[in-house]
């Protein structure tokens, strides 16, 4: 018995280093839209993104847009011919935005009346956060870490 626990000990090991080197991080992040202009305008215009890239790719032509999220992945918009509507569960993926100061982006996204899901709360030993709603209907959140 001892020497099955030890193997597979040694096994979880040995694959847990694998998978460390397999995956080196996250390289981006894609939201797939119906509308990818409307969205990537919203995120840019509304949000305040750097809109760093807009182009064509694929066979028709559909829109892609990359926006600069310092020290972080890549942050891409793009037309997707599968996604149809409004997100249909908008909790499954929360976008986290890192800012210096939330009251006052948050003060600003107000002003522009986006659809805001939570006011702003405390979580304990990370920071604050406040949840908004944009026109795809996915769920983004402002954060203000370590505070």
């Amino acid at each position: 018995m001892f020497c099955k626990e030890l193997t597979i000990r040694i096994l979880l090991i040995f694959i847990g280093k694998g998978v460390r080197k397999m995956l080196k991080g996250l390289e981006s992040v894609v939201l797939g839209s119906a509308n990818a202009k409307k969205l990537a305008s919203f995120y840019k215009d509304v949000v305040g993104l750097k809109l760093t890239l807009e182009a064509e790719m694929g066979e028709n032509n559909e829109n892609l847009f990359a926006f600069e999220v310092k020290g972080s992945s890549g942050f891409y918009i793009m037309d997707h011919s599968k996604v149809k509507g409004e997100a249909k569960d908008p909790n499954r993926i929360l976008l986290n935005f890192e800012v210096d100061d939330i009251d006052k982006e948050v003060k600003k996204l107000d002003g522009k009346k986006v659809k805001k899901i939570q006011d702003k709360y405390h979580l304990e030993g990370y920071g604050w956060i406040v949840t908004y709603e944009d026109p795809d209907g996915n769920y983004f959140q402002l954060v203000q870490v370590r505070a």
